[in-house]
């Protein structure tokens, strides 16, 4: 059986920014990383760049403690509803991709690391 820090494992995901918004100016590009219990499939700490330490924690808060069983769409769902800044559709791509990067990692996954 791993370690509980072997069952955490780190993805992320990355999305170009509108132009016209600090975060823009700043990075050109979002960064959203997800640390996901590969057990339990939910996500342990999440975190993304954007320029505001007050949006920075509302997307953390509102992934940490989501589940990823159903895929990345009940995430968007919520994201959409709950972040109405400029930088949303970035947020759901850089999303969508750490979502995709984990899907491929638990196809591929020993089947000692999912017990």
């Amino acid at each position: 059986m791993p370690k509980p820090t072997e069952r955490r494992v780190l993805f992320s995901g990355y999305a170009k920014l509108p132009t016209g918004i600090t975060a823009t100016e700043l990075y050109r590009v979002i960064g959203l990383v997800i640390l996901i219990d590969i057990k339990t499939e939910e996500i342990i700490e999440a975190d993304c760049t954007l320029a505001t330490q007050v949006a920075r924690n509302h997307v953390s808060d509102t992934l940490v403690g989501q589940s990823l069983k159903n895929g990345p769409e009940p995430l968007v769902r919520i994201i959409d509803h709950v972040y109405q800044g400029s930088a949303k559709k970035a947020i759901i791509t850089a999303l969508r991709i750490a979502c995709d990067k984990y899907r491929s990692f638990k196809e591929g996954a020993l089947p000692a690391m999912l017990d």
